[in-house]
Parts: structure tokens; C-alpha cells; sequence
């Protein structure tokens, strides 16, 4: 069972191939947080691949299944955007941006051999990628002086927290990787720490 705060995706961006009676489907697949990524890499592909009959995507982000969008780009409707969806979620990866690139063979495959083809080439192009675990995490900013360093320290140690930057002079900053399972114990921590300034970046 994966923790509330846990989920898999995609380490980096891969392809995958599937062809059916002439038809070609090119699959590309990105690690994405957020929405803005997904539509600039949408764009990015309509530019590589102008000459294609249909652009297919779907993503998806969080650990909520609700938050999704698809397109089925001109193939009937349900027959392509949603095969490459249910694979996400068959997957059970999230933060990933799936776009099928199809190039039209001459024949028509009818829907049962549109969800197979778009299924397949998702599935291609995720065989060839390397899964990872990430935590859902906040940023918070340590402000503290010099003579808290070992306070400060002993709660980035003791909860194993990521730092992402630091600077340590007479004022010391530290700004550090918060999951979200461990936020009730951090800030019960940080109160106990005398002057020490925590805020959400």
C-alpha cells in the first residue's frame, strides 16, 4: 500500500511505437507537474510532427483520480484519449503526460482497433520507462541564528528532510523538503525551537 503521500511516475521523458494496417501511432510520454508543462509540450510536438492526422493525449496529476484532461483529436469519440488514460491508471503512475502521434494509414481501424492501437503504443513507450517513487512535499524556510544551528540541525536530522538551499552566517536560512506525512511532527518541533521563523515558500 503506498502512503497518502507517495506515488509513482515517470524518471524521464521516453517513446514507443505501434503500427496497425499502414497506420503509424508514435507515443511520447512526459514526467509533468502541472498543467502549463503539458500544454507546452503539446505545442512543442504539433511543431515537430505537423504533417500527422491526429495529436492524442491524456494526463494525469496528483494521486486524485479526478484530476485529468484527454482529447481524442478528431477520432471518434472514446476511442483513443481515454485507452491512453486507463493505461495511467492501470499503471497506477501519475504526473505524466501521455501524446499518441498517429499517422493515417489508408484504412480505418474502427473503434475497437483505435482503443487497441492507442493502448498499445502508451504501453510501448512505457515499457521503455524507468518508474520511480516521488513524495508529494512542501518547502518551508528555516530563518534561525547561528547559535540555533544545532537545534535546527538535530530536526533536519532526525526527520530526514531534503535541504535545498542553505546559507549559514550570523542569520542562518535553510529551506527544506517537507512530506506531507511528516508536517504535523515538524511543526510540533519547530515551535519547541526558541526565535526560530518558519513560512511556506
Amino acid at each position: 500500500m503506498l502512503f497518502e503521500d507517495t506515488y509513482r511516475t515517470v524518471a524521464e521523458p521516453v517513446e514507443g511505437f505501434f503500427k496497425d494496417k499502414g497506420s503509424k501511432f508514435i507515443s511520447f510520454v512526459f514526467p509533468i507537474s502541472s498543467e502549463n508543462e503539458a500544454k507546452s509540450h503539446l505545442l512543442a510536438l504539433r511543431e515537430i510532427h505537423p504533417r500527422a492526422n491526429h495529436h492524442v493525449y491524456a494526463y494525469r496529476l496528483g494521486m486524485d483520480r479526478m484530476q485529468y484532461r484527454l482529447s481524442d483529436d478528431g477520432e471518434p469519440s472514446g476511442s483513443s484519449g481515454r485507452s491512453i488514460l486507463n493505461t495511467l491508471y492501470s499503471k497506477e503512475i501519475t504526473n505524466v503526460l501521455v501524446i499518441v502521434v498517429r499517422y493515417f494509414g489508408g484504412t480505418l481501424l474502427g473503434i475497437p482497433g483505435l482503443i487497441n492501437a492507442y493502448r498499445s503504443a502508451t504501453e510501448d513507450a512505457l515499457e521503455n520507462a524507468e518508474i520511480v517513487v516521488k513524495h508529494l512535499f512542501s518547502l518551508y524556510k528555516l530563518s534561525f541564528s547561528y547559535i540555533q544551528m544545532n537545534d535546527v540541525m538535530r530536526i533536519v536530522k532526525e526527520l530526514e528532510l531534503p535541504v535545498s538551499e542553505q546559507l549559514f552566517e550570523m542569520e542562518c536560512t535553510l529551506v527544506v523538503e517537507v512530506r506531507n506525512t511528516l508536517l504535523e511532527r515538524f511543526m510540533t518541533r519547530v515551535e519547541k525551537v526558541e526565535d526560530l521563523k518558519v513560512e511556506l515558500v
